[in-house]
């Protein structure tokens, strides 16, 4: 059994002693351009969305355990609309995570939240009501997410 001792410049040396950049780490490698412009402003925006959407989370959660003041007990409610109330407690959640952290799933998690949420209470008001004013602002939200990440991935070389 050979043992292999690092370099300074993060590669591996084999049992011969030549370099080996295959278990080398890519991040000492190759360290990460400063980041300015369009992808700071999308960095920034799928935060502040985090934000919001764990405070969606939370009064979700909220009406789940009957803590909201004025809210009608989540016990009384139908049972296809309990279901939607649990979905979205728990994906809101989820989005605002990843979107926080800035990463590419948080990114798809928040989109089937959101177009959700948006085709839910649209095509069944019933189970999920929101206001048109509530509707618009959601989806000019997800619009504003699709141009920042088009203007961002453009500004990449």
């Amino acid at each position: 059994m050979h043992v292999r001792g690092l370099t300074k410049v993060g590669g591996l040396r084999d049992a011969r002693g030549r370099m080996n950049e295959a278990g080398g780490d890519r991040i000492e490698r190759s360290p990460q351009a400063t980041q300015t412009g369009w992808d700071v402003v999308l960095i920034w925006f799928m935060r502040l969305t985090a934000l919001l959407w764990l405070g969606k989370a939370v009064a979700t959660w909220a009406s789940i355990l009957d803590v909201m003041p004025g809210a009608r007990p989540f016990e009384v409610e139908p049972i296809g609309r309990q279901t939607v109330i649990v979905y979205f407690a728990v994906i809101d959640a989820m989005a605002a995570v990843g979107l926080w952290l800035t990463s590419a799933w948080g990114g798809v998690v928040w989109l089937l939240a959101a177009t959700s949420a948006l085709t839910l209470a649209v095509l069944t008001p019933h189970l999920l009501p929101m206001s048109a004013p509530y509707l618009g602002v959601q989806a000019s939200i997800v619009a504003l997410y699709f141009v920042l990440s088009f203007l961002a991935a453009r500004e990449i070389r």
